[in-house]
């Protein structure tokens, strides 16, 4: 239930402010990717000033997605590893259990 409630508190205002930009930028942009001759009809886009916004944005997001999965590695790979070392010895401790069910009753 809060993460209902967290989830409504932060997209509806998000979402009225990104319907809010992209109604008040719907003039034209060029986008273009030479910067030394923009006028060059190849290399240069035009597009609504909120898809700009909203590419950069989506991009930042993926950038830095991908970033933190990069730095973060080593944590993963010392989870890896205590998963398997975890995985090892219950498996040791599940063999000694059993050995010692084996025995004789009354000696041990």
């Amino acid at each position: 239930m809060l993460n209902r409630i967290l989830l409504i508190v932060v997209l509806v205002p998000l979402a009225v402010i990104l319907i809010a930009l992209a109604v008040a930028n719907r003039a034209p942009a060029a986008f273009t990717l030479d910067p030394f001759n923009p006028g060059n009809p190849a290399l240069t886009i035009e597009v609504p000033l909120f898809v700009l916004l909203f590419a950069a944005a989506a991009l930042g997001v993926v950038i830095g997605s991908i970033v933190t999965w990069f730095r973060q590695g080593h944590y993963r790979k010392l989870a890896r590893v205590r998963g398997q070392e975890l995985q090892i010895l219950s498996e040791g401790t599940s063999r000694q259990t059993s050995s010692k069910s084996n025995l004789p009753a009354g000696k041990p």
